[in-house]
């Protein structure tokens, strides 16, 4: 406990070295590991060991896909799925606790594989992140695992699900928010009629006038719509309007309509600084039990 205290302290000191230096070396987001990952899947034997984020800040598009494909489910001849800012908590977790390679009990799931285990009665989510390539569960020493779940709760940055019997943490980097077993209401489809809708950005920093892209998740009962202008609610200061575009998703009412879940919608740049998320407005008529609004993530356009 003491040794993993002592290295949180010193990669709260990194994080703060690397906050420093933005003006020359910018970190796209909030939350980043050290830019490699060594992973290995439990059940399938895929395995990674990669530097994916060259010393520039740009990324590595063949060792990213080295990644995806060990996160790909049990029998799935897929590319596999991992989204580039879950592949940065996992590294967070990994340059923190000194882990290699992080042993993945499930990555990715296809949409069949995910239904599969519903059906025989696992205890999988309908409409789980882990079908968008969101989240992952890694298995970690039981002498760490409540400190790191601690860990993400306080970075305020995912989904952290605390399964200490089985020694494992749900990491996902959907809404914030963290549960253990026993208040995980898997069982009650939580999704289900769009209810849980989120988006979110590509990034978490931008240069002033940089495209934004965005994606929308955990759509379950498809069409999406949304109005095309929007706002950037700042933390403080005043809110910045911006517009929403996606080629061949206009409708003549001044809304996009959104075929599925991960598609993507571009906001052309915004030109002034600005801290804060953006504000999605669904359109009427809204489907089932979809929200009037769905928000980002906190971004910052510098």
């Amino acid at each position: 406990m003491r040794c993993l205290a002592l290295r949180l302290l010193l990669l709260a000191v990194a994080l703060a070295s690397t906050e420093a230096a933005w003006a020359t070396e910018p970190a796209r987001f909030f939350v980043m590991g050290d830019g490699r990952l060594a992973v290995a899947h439990a059940h399938t034997g895929a395995r990674a060991d990669v530097r994916y984020r060259r010393p520039d800040g740009s990324y590595d598009a063949g060792a990213l896909g080295t990644i995806r494909r060990a996160f790909r489910s049990a029998g799935d001849g897929g590319p596999g799925k991992a989204s580039l800012r879950l592949i940065e908590v996992l590294s967070h977790l990994q340059h923190t606790t000194g882990v290699r390679p992080l042993s993945l009990v499930s990555g990715y799931r296809s949409p069949t594989y995910n239904e599969g285990l519903r059906q025989r009665g696992a205890k999988a989510a309908g409409g789980s992140l882990h079908t968008e390539g969101l989240a992952a569960d890694v298995a970690f020493p039981r002498a760490l695992l409540r400190d790191l779940w601690l860990e993400l709760r306080r970075l305020e940055c995912c989904g952290a699900g605390y399964y200490a019997k089985n020694g494992f943490l749900h990491v996902d980097v959907g809404r914030p928010r963290f549960w253990e077993p026993t208040t995980s209401r898997v069982d009650e489809n939580l999704s289900a009629g769009n209810a849980r809708i989120f988006a979110r950005t590509e990034f978490d920093r931008y240069a002033r006038g940089e495209p934004i892209v965005l994606t929308v998740h955990a759509l379950t009962v498809p069409p999406l719509r949304l109005k095309a202008t929007t706002t950037l609610v700042a933390a403080s200061g005043p809110d910045v309007p911006v517009h929403l575009e996606a080629p061949g998703l206009a409708a003549d009412d001044g809304c996009l309509e959104l075929p599925a879940t991960g598609t993507e919608v571009r906001v052309a740049g915004v030109e002034s600084a600005a801290r804060g998320h953006l504000v999605l407005s669904t359109c009427e008529p809204r489907i089932e039990r979809t929200p009037p609004t769905v928000e980002t993530n906190p971004l910052e356009v510098r």
